[in-house]
């Protein structure tokens, strides 16, 4: 299944001590969702694997199931429009159901990225960006304090956000660019006022991922060697390099880090 392809080469003998710790992971059916969700139960966490629409459940099945025989974990899957604030208490309801207990990690990973330039774009268009990139890490990451606040339990949230928040785009991804700037500020406000509950927030910047999606448009050496050239690692980035942050942050030995941005992008980007 192609999903494998984002195993981590990473030595057996890390250990982020995550066991016992429950995450949501956030369109997490294909792409750097699967990276992360891996890592994560790679690293002993529970997962909830979301989706958003009907189509995608064979998939995130097949996710789950991996993540169940590689990695013994408890893993399931989830169909929830993370964008709509009653699916996302129902997706928070059902990890509590599931897990027998609250969540400890969130991660915002939902997102969408239609290519077309912004004198072309609809208010249709737009309001779709930022209700998925937007919106959905504010529901989310709301439903997460409130249910954490009152129970004391601190807890981690990693918002996915893009190298493009700060470099921009030229090829028709304004709109995006937007959207991901605006995860990259909200994280580091909402980190500074939940951070006395103990409650950590951190935003990861990917850079040009290798998935099934930019696997379509890399056809030949030529294409290839136009993204890659601008990259001093000289290479694209495999979803699950962004899932190894994405653990990290989310672990204990991150203790000190909360309203980071932090760069995963092979030099692209350079912050």
């Amino acid at each position: 299944m192609c999903f494998r392809v984002y195993h981590c080469n990473v030595g057996d003998d890390m250990d982020l001590k995550l066991k016992g710790k429950t995450a949501i992971v956030t369109g997490a059916a294909r792409g750097v969702g699967v990276g992360i969700a891996r890592v994560l139960a790679r690293e002993g966490a529970d997962v909830l694997v979301n989706y958003a629409h009907a189509g995608s459940e064979v998939t995130a099945q097949a996710v789950a199931d991996a993540l169940v025989k590689d990695f013994g974990v408890r893993a399931f899957i989830f169909c929830a429009d993370v964008s709509r604030e009653t699916d996302v208490k129902a997706l928070f309801d059902a990890a509590e159901n599931f897990f027998g207990g609250p969540v400890h990690i969130l991660v915002n990973n939902a997102g969408i990225c239609p290519v077309v330039n912004i004198v072309d774009t609809s208010f249709e268009t737009w309001k779709e960006v930022m209700d998925v990139n937007v919106d959905s890490v504010f529901l989310g990451c709301r439903e997460f304090i409130r249910r954490a606040i009152p129970r004391n339990i601190g807890g981690r949230i990693v918002n996915i956000a893009s190298q493009a928040a700060f470099n921009g785009s030229k090829n028709g991804k304004t709109h995006y660019s937007a959207s991901k700037g605006a995860v990259v500020s909200f994280s580091i406000s909402l980190a500074k006022e939940v951070a006395k509950h103990s409650i950590y927030v951190n935003a990861v910047c990917p850079g040009m991922l290798l998935t099934d999606n930019t696997k379509k448009t890399l056809t030949d050496e030529a294409a290839i060697q136009k993204y890659t050239s601008a990259l001093a690692l000289g290479r694209l980035e495999q979803p699950g390099e962004v899932g190894e942050m994405v653990a990290f942050l989310a672990s204990d030995a991150a203790s000190y880090s909360t309203g980071g941005v932090f760069d995963v992008t092979g030099g692209m980007m350079s912050r």
